[in-house]
């Protein structure tokens, strides 16, 4: 009797226009499950963010210095891996079926008998015009629209369009991959018919840190995307609506749109971060200068969770601290019930979040989320004669074992974890300094910054300049002025929210943001 072959879903997933937030929850879950990923390069940013680690990964797109693949054998590739029984994920940008040539890719897999499903995505097109604030239809001006390659098949020209009916018969007009053939496009539009005042934009990486619009007319378009150096990847929209973006402009017009920040704190916190920050617009470089690493020792530790039973207080002041304590609880064998009786307090409203995470509730928080908040916050429990485990990261300040002695307390505290300095890292942070690519540094806590200028060495002040640098509080701005360096930004609340409110409001007040040059050109 002949084994059965089992033959893998190969899911055609639309990754959207650039931003890796707009892919679909279904295009998503698809990812959750591949085992391969053939990607092109538009899709590279929802790769990077949101595909399995243990996924292959097969690069087939068009990008300097990458080879790319034809799409005949794209189309085998696909074949390929679904026989072999693996589950594909193939990942285009935009909408598969929108200029894309999943209509190719999925009729293949029909002829060869492939199970296949395709999850449509955000149409660079829709999304080019929406994050540049311009409504493709609108009842005061049109009801009407149409998506149009710039771009046809190499046996093609553009110029074999319906020029008659595209320039005259649709209120908006919606070009991909046209920059190539902007003059024909815009000279076959005044041929025929369409006014050479007609409103024109054009939106390059649409909804990322980097997008650009350029807004002119029929008339003037051409001269002013040379004389900006508009390049591909671009969409160009025609059509009055385009007059509404001076007053629906919403992306790009935020205070920290355009601007790229240096981001010192370790991986898992500086992903976070750079979330937060391109919601604002903005981009992160992220290049940790510590790593968080366990214990040289864990035997105080584990003495400590052996005799849990016997604290009365657990103090956690940081999501690393929390996530460390309950893994090493979990290593030895015990669960949630050794925290019975055990009043819990946490350093902040993250922290706080993680507990919960864990499956317990925090039963005391601070207002102040600092070490002096918590003594003060335990000095109204009347510690004394009570006992306190302070699990801690290896630098912490004494301040708080020596205060709750000092309430007549007995206080334990091992070290959880420790900061490292990455290896290797001085270079590249010596180039981003030196090249200018980024137009501020973020500080998150005291290691970061010295672990910062040990990395960068000698003439840290000359290589910064005039670099905004920016401090989650008060604490490391003081570290950077023992550095001989000053805090330009300095955190009201010690959260990464509250950085990102602080640079917020300073950089609202400069007039040399990227976000607020005048490149609109409506004549």
């Amino acid at each position: 009797m002949s084994e059965e072959i089992h033959i893998g879903t190969v899911y055609l997933v639309g990754a959207g226009p650039g931003d890796p937030g707009l892919l679909t929850v279904k295009g998503r879950d698809c990812l959750s499950r591949a085992d391969v990923v053939i990607y092109d390069y538009l899709a590279e940013a929802v790769l990077e963010k949101m595909a399995p680690s243990k996924a292959e990964r097969i690069y087939v797109g068009k990008k300097k210095g990458k080879h790319h693949l034809p799409q005949d054998r794209i189309n085998r590739l696909l074949v390929e891996k679904a026989r072999a029984g693996l589950t594909v994920v193939r990942l285009k940008g935009g909408d598969p079926f929108i200029f894309g040539r999943g209509g190719e890719e999925a009729f293949e897999l029909a002829q060869a008998g492939i199970p296949f499903e395709v999850v449509p995505g955000i149409s660079a097109g829709f999304a080019a015009a929406i994050y540049a604030g311009i409504p493709l239809t609108h009842r005061d001006y049109t009801t009407s629209m149409a998506l149009v390659t710039g771009h046809e098949k190499p046996d093609r020209k553009v110029s074999s369009l319906e020029w008659d009916k595209l320039a005259t018969g649709v209120g908006t007009l919606i070009f991909y991959m046209g920059m190539t053939n902007l003059q024909l496009i815009v000279d076959k539009m005044v041929e025929n018919g369409r006014a050479p005042e007609t409103p024109v934009a054009i939106v390059r990486w649409a909804t990322t840190p980097q997008q650009e619009v350029l807004t002119a007319t029929l008339e003037t378009v051409v001269q002013k995307a040379a004389e900006a150096g508009i390049q591909p990847p671009a969409v160009i929209i025609i059509g009055e609506v385009v007059k509404m973006r001076p007053e629906l402009r919403w992306y790009d017009n935020r205070p920290l749109f355009g601007r790229q920040f240096l981001v010192t704190r370790p991986k898992e916190g500086g992903e976070r971060f750079a979330e937060l920050l391109a919601t604002e617009g903005a981009s992160a470089v992220c290049e940790p200068t510590i790593e968080i690493v366990g214990p040289e020792d864990w035997e105080p530790v584990d003495e400590a969770l052996t005799h849990l039973i016997d604290y009365d207080y657990l103090i956690l002041t940081s999501v690393h601290g929390v996530e460390y304590f309950f893994d090493r609880l979990k290593t030895l064998g015990y669960d949630l019930r050794s925290l019975a009786g055990c009043a819990v307090v946490a350093v902040g409203a993250k922290t706080a979040a993680a507990i919960r995470e864990q499956g317990v509730s925090p039963d005391l928080m601070p207002e102040d989320f600092r070490a002096e908040g918590i003594v003060a916050l335990m000095k109204a429990q009347e510690v004394e004669g009570s006992r306190v485990l302070y699990p801690r990261a290896e630098l912490a300040r004494p301040l708080i074992p020596a205060s709750l002695e000092a309430l007549g307390a007995r206080v334990d505290a091992p070290v959880l974890y420790r900061t490292v300095k990455p290896a290797d890292q001085g270079d590249r942070l010596r180039q981003i300094l030196q090249q200018r690519e980024v137009d501020g540094v973020t500080f998150t806590s005291s290691s970061t910054v010295d672990n910062f200028c040990d990395l960068v060495g000698g003439h840290v002040a000359d290589l910064l300049g005039d670099l905004p640098l920016i401090s989650i509080g008060p604490l490391t701005s003081a570290t950077l002025r023992k550095r001989g360096l000053k805090a330009t930004i300095e955190a009201e609340t010690s959260t990464l929210e509250g950085m990102v409110d602080a640079m917020r409001r300073y950089y609202r007040h400069r007039n040399d943001s990227p976000a607020t040059e005048e490149t609109d050109v409506l004549s």
